[in-house]
């Protein structure tokens, strides 16, 4: 093969990415150009100035996902431009590489994605604002800055949680977006939030599909509280736990079982239902507080 070839296929790569990402770029800067207006006229009941909070907390929270995912990104890439440069020469030996390449490159790129993810989030202070009150037509700093963290959370939910969840590494991505956990705590569900918000004991289990958020929505208003479980407790699969819940250790809620907001249970207790209620035997039933 000629000598620069390989240089010149690597940098068309490269120009190709490139062009690609700006095609992208440009196309999300139209969206948002063509947004603003519609933006500030609907934003404006919500008061002065209310229009260019919300394009600010748009174009910042774009902004930061770009780069968070840009350098999750390049190190992958730039792992694939160093196996092409190895294999040029030798095709069925690129195909196999890249074949046997794909699996681990994802792997990285999640691992990459929630610590850098994790990293930006604390860097900037986007989190869930505790025992606090948003009213969603008032469209307050707080509110912005709480939807920024959500959409932080959740682009790590899409392209890592589906791979990692139930796994220690979860664990850790947890740890490092802002959730207080113990030891031997083991998240098995992508319908958690409002991590900073979360307080949970070692040997927690959380089975699939748990819906355990810091926040919930009434009557045009977030509002959000801390939820805390104790060590070893077990929560089944397609529970519900509202806000400001409290579980004592030892605790276990049943599969599909739904707890209302600011109930505490019992340590050592079993409950199910909807709303629980206490199914140990010859135990009293306990009442969500009124």
């Amino acid at each position: 093969m000629p000598p620069g070839t390989v240089d010149c296929r690597i940098t068309v790569e490269i120009c190709w990415i490139v062009h690609t990402c700006s095609r992208e770029a440009v196309a999300g800067l139209v969206i948002y150009k063509t947004a603003s207006p519609i933006i500030m006229a609907e934003s404006s009941k919500a008061g002065p100035g209310a229009g260019w909070r919300i394009l600010w907390a748009i174009g910042t929270a774009l902004l930061v996902q770009v780069l968070v995912l840009a350098a999750a990104t390049m190190p992958v890439l730039m792992g694939w431009l160093a196996l092409a440069n190895a294999t040029t020469d030798r095709p069925l030996a690129r195909a196999v590489a890249f074949s046997l390449a794909v699996a681990p490159s994802y792997a990285v790129f999640a691992l990459l994605l929630m610590g850098a993810s994790a990293a930006s989030t604390r860097l900037l202070g986007w989190k869930s604002p505790p025992d606090a009150e948003m009213p969603l037509d008032r469209v307050g700093w707080p509110l912005l800055g709480w939807v920024r963290y959500m959409v932080a959370i959740h682009v790590v939910r899409v392209f890592a949680g589906l791979l990692l969840k139930g796994s220690p590494l979860w664990t850790a991505y947890l740890r490092l977006a802002g959730a207080r956990l113990g030891r031997r705590v083991y998240v098995n569900s992508l319908a958690v939030s409002d991590y900073n918000l979360l307080e949970f004991g070692d040997g927690v289990v959380i089975g699939a599909d748990v819906h355990i958020a810091g926040h919930t929505v009434e009557r045009g208003t977030v509002k959000t509280a801390r939820v805390r479980l104790g060590r070893n407790v077990l929560i089944g699969i397609g529970s519900v736990i509202d806000i400001g819940v409290e579980a004592g250790d030892g605790c276990h809620i049943a599969a599909l079982s739904f707890v209302p907001k600011y109930m505490k249970l019992e340590a050592g207790a079993t409950y199910a239902g909807t709303p629980v209620r206490r199914v140990d035997t010859g135990a009293p039933r306990s009442r969500p507080p009124a």
